[in-house]
């Protein structure tokens, strides 16, 4: 939902680069890099993935590409692949989704085990806070982490998201277990003084064209 006199949002953005990434949306032919670094991953993210529990089919990883590229395209889910700055190793993957409420957008993510601890998740996250804010237009933005993952916390405080609550066992573990999640949120209003705003982000349409990334006024 726009707000008030606002102008429709422009549409996503299928390329965002910082000075460390690449983001693009996920194609069916980036299936074997996919399942690459996911099976290289595996027991970094096991404990925090449902889907990260096993070395994933690349027929079925095929599949779910095809699916996601459908959902980006139809401006239902944006679910990106992050890629190094030449497009030919992945650090990542991340998405916003509208699972939260009207004019809200969640940030997912996850990293590659050989790319973590060196601060490329806060970057591309920062990317799509502002992808959020700028082109989507969104009222806010929130992160959600089990408290036991202190790394994906640390990445939304220090891009300047808000604690707001911690849930008692709201999600269950991938062993069954029933684990809290915390919320954090940044309403549209904070990021210009946020230390997301200082990442230098560049953003492309689906035909290449550049995007103005500011904010709209």
């Amino acid at each position: 939902m726009s707000r008030p006199h606002s102008p429709p949002p422009p549409g996503p953005a299928y390329r965002l680069t910082t000075p460390r990434t690449l983001l693009r949306p996920w194609a069916p032919e980036d299936a074997s890099a996919l399942v690459a670094a996911v099976a290289e991953s595996l027991t970094h993210l096991r404990p925090w993935l449902g889907w990260a529990q096993e070395r994933p089919d690349v027929e079925a990883t095929v599949a779910r590409l095809r699916h996601l590229r459908a959902e980006f395209d139809a401006d239902r889910d944006f679910t990106y692949g992050v890629w190094s700055p030449s497009g030919q190793t992945v650090i990542g993957g991340c998405g916003l989704h509208p699972r939260i409420g009207a004019d809200a957008l969640e940030i997912g993510y996850w990293m590659h085990v050989d790319h973590a601890g060196r601060g490329l998740a806060t970057e591309f996250v920062a990317a799509l806070t502002r992808a959020a804010f700028a082109f989507h237009r969104v009222h806010r933005v929130e992160i959600h982490c089990d408290p036991q993952n202190v790394a994906s916390a640390r990445v939304a405080e220090k891009l300047g998201y808000r604690h707001e609550a911690t849930l008692t066992a709201r999600l269950q573990r991938p062993d069954g277990t029933w684990r809290d999640t915390m919320i954090w949120t940044m309403f549209a209003e904070a990021f210009a003084a946020s230390p997301a705003a200082a990442v230098e982000v560049r953003a492309c349409d689906a035909l290449g064209r550049p995007m103005d990334p500011s904010l709209p006024t």
